[in-house]
């Protein structure tokens, strides 16, 4: 046999070369190996946003230039150099059992398309697998959970935010570590990973007794979410949008006159002066620190809404142009999105732009005595989505833009901690691997108000919390066309109330459609509010259904608080599916329409117009109903009834927690 390319051991590496390829293996951490492979003559060190090793690896190697093996912990690999054609096959064992086998279509070559300079369209492919369940990827709008059988494309755009991690019911992790926009095509030929144009592949594999082992190690490489603040396990009020000062305190007060618990209320867009200038519009927001100070002593915590836009208007425009703080383009002008005016962003890669934009939010928000942000447009939402026409402060969009969203919540991370503020949460509409370190509590974004789209939201959660993002959130009732005088509306946002409650964070959010009798906008309002979207506002019988919902969180708060802590230590999410606390249960992995809130509550969502009852799998142990108290025995599935005021979930027979559903 005629072998072409050889191999080399270098220590704990092996490196294997042959023309136009360069592959190089190595232990990263404990029970987890890294492959970077290039048409370049050099591997670069770049990790973007993977972490130091936090363990040592327990690593060996041996073989010759034909065949070498590679092994740390449970974890290993082989190469073996082969016949031109296919020679450079690569597999991945866990505890001896193969788990990713290397596979050509056509011929190597073929994985590596030049785009520009020495960068290249860059496929890794392997053999599928029979059987084998993949869950993450992070969230769009479909109600695919496990992703076996499917494709994603790797991009950010409103209501679809990208994590190219996937976890395998084979017990193994797979972290695809490059920011250039791609995709994953997860099917039944072939597991697929692309990147449109990178330097090299870059992409990290490693294995764990348990979905949670395996989540762990995956936090060791991209970080753990920080305290969580214990004001935001509550109930948070937001609508599109509250267009002054005055109407933000009213409808406060009204909570605290009728009794309902309430810990946060959004201040949204277009309450300042301009795009690109963080600042309250003084004509509707007058007294800011007076506003601060009552909704303090109302034990609410004021929340304001962050745009990264900016246009030649924005009296930072200049300055931040001129020292390269935003977003350029490759040719052409500055515009990339248009919103009352051709707008571009802010680039939050550039270190001056995050001290330049927080030191304007500081002095504008947070000395006024908010110190929390929702950071809108996160992906960002660029049109066209030509990522390569964009120049980055890290380089050019085919490359690097999927890392915008981690570093636009870094930049209050960073500037809250120099602060010495510990309380840091920020609501955003995308993120990236790495991001639930400074803090990121994402929400799927402006998503329609129907019975679909809170189907898809329960997808996303589990899948953000398959990929390390613990924090997560939906609009309650959707985003768009909500008609708050439909009955069919008002019976889908006590459904998806009640999803709201079983989530790490229950927020109230909508543009509603507007009523006949609503006041007009304030005069010279250029964004005008949408309809109501106060509890009040759904009829009677629904107010004292939402009503009690929010009473009932505000008793789980301790519960949730001990999953928070759990998922900061752990990188164990908080809402979970099924197999991951009952992995050695077949049926589990197939469950995507109901999961486990915590160790101890298992709900079940009504997702359908008039559905009353629904099949609930109950896995092994002995389970209460919240409803009747009733003890079922594991390892069954039954028929679970719940009219509108009512919801399906089922607690651990012998917890503490079923008390809080008194």
């Amino acid at each position: 046999m005629s072998y072409m390319g050889k191999i080399k051991i270098e220590s704990k590496k092996l490196i294997f070369q042959r023309k136009d390829e360069l592959v190089v293996i190595e232990p990263y951490g404990q029970d987890c190996l890294r492959c970077r492979m290039t048409r370049n003559s050099v591997i670069y060190d770049e990790k973007w946003t993977l972490l130091d090793p936090v363990t040592e690896d327990n690593c060996r190697t041996e073989g010759d230039e034909k065949f070498a093996t590679i092994i740390n912990g449970d974890m290993k690999a082989t190469i073996e150099a082969g016949e031109i054609w296919y020679g450079g096959i690569l597999r991945f064992y866990r505890k001896d059992k193969l788990i990713l086998k290397s596979k050509f279509e056509g011929d190597y070559f073929n994985n590596y398309v030049h785009t520009e300079g020495d960068h290249y369209m860059t496929k890794v492919v392997f053999d599928a697998n029979e059987g084998e369940h993949f869950y993450g990827l992070g969230q769009e709008t479909n109600a695919i959970f496990d992703r076996k059988g499917s494709t994603c494309d790797l991009v950010h755009y409103n209501t679809k935010s990208t994590l190219p991690f996937l976890y395998s019911s084979l017990g193994y992790g797979f972290f695809w570590n490059n920011p250039s926009p791609g995709r994953c095509e997860t099917t039944r030929n072939h597991t697929l990973w692309c990147a449109n144009s990178t330097y090299q592949a870059d992409y990290l594999v490693f294995s764990g007794d348990t979905p949670a082992d395996v989540m762990k190690l995956y936090a060791d490489l991209t970080g753990y979410s920080p305290a969580f603040p214990a004001w935001a396990a509550g109930y948070w009020q937001c609508k599109l949008r509250y267009e002054s000062q005055e109407e933000l305190l009213e409808v406060a007060r009204e909570y605290k006159r009728r009794g309902i618990p309430i810990d946060a209320i959004v201040i949204d867009y277009f309450h300042w002066t301009e795009q690109g200038e963080w600042k309250f519009d003084k004509k509707y927001w007058p007294d800011p620190v007076a506003m601060c100070k009552e909704l303090e002593e109302l034990g609410i915590k004021p929340v304001v809404s962050i745009w990264p836009t900016i246009n030649p208007n924005s009296e930072n425009y200049l300055e931040m142009s001129e020292n390269n703080m935003l977003i350029r383009t490759e040719n052409g002008q500055y515009g990339t999105f248009s919103f009352y005016g051709q707008q571009t962003f802010i680039d939050p890669m550039n270190p001056a732009t995050r001290k330049f934009v927080w030191d304007k939010m500081k002095k504008n928000y947070y000395d006024y005595g908010i110190k929390d942000f929702w950071l809108d447009e996160a992906e960002p939402e660029v049109h066209p989505q030509q990522f390569g026409h964009l120049h980055f402060y890290k380089g050019n969009g085919a490359q690097t833009a999927l890392l915008y969203p981690y570093y636009y919540v870094k930049m209050v991370y960073e500037g809250k901690k120099e602060l010495g503020d510990e309380d840091i949460i920020s609501l955003t509409r995308a993120a990236y691997p790495g991001s639930q370190k400074f803090g990121a509590a994402v929400w799927n974004g402006d998503i329609r108000s129907d019975w679909e789209a809170l189907r898809h939201s329960v997808t996303s959660g589990l899948s953000m919390g398959m990929c390390g993002i613990p924090w997560w959130n939906s609009d309650i009732g959707g985003f768009l066309f909500g008609d708050t005088e439909s009955e069919e509306f008002r019976e889908l946002l006590v459904r998806w109330f009640q999803f709201g409650l079983f989530s790490p964070i229950m927020r109230l959010h909508g543009a509603r459609k507007r009523t006949e009798n609503q006041p007009e906008p304030n005069p010279g309002i250029i964004e005008r509010s949408g309809g109501p979207n106060e509890i009040w506002c759904f009829g009677d019988g629904n107010y004292e259904i939402i009503k009690k919902l929010i009473e009932t969180r505000e008793k789980l708060k301790p519960y949730i608080m001990k999953y928070m802590d759990i998922a900061s230590k752990t990188g164990s999410p908080v809402m979970r599916p099924m197999f991951y606390d009952f992995h050695e249960d077949v049926v589990c992995y197939t469950l995507e329409d109901q999961y486990m809130f915590g160790e101890d509550i298992l709900f079940a969502p009504i997702m359908e117009k008039g559905q009353v009852e629904r099949e609930v799998y109950l896995p092994e142990g002995s389970w209460v109903s919240v409803l009747d108290r009733k003890v079922y025995a594991g390892k069954q599935t039954i028929t679970a009834k719940a009219e509108l005021h009512q919801y399906i979930a089922f607690v651990k027979e012998g917890s503490p927690v079923l008390e809080a559903f008194a």
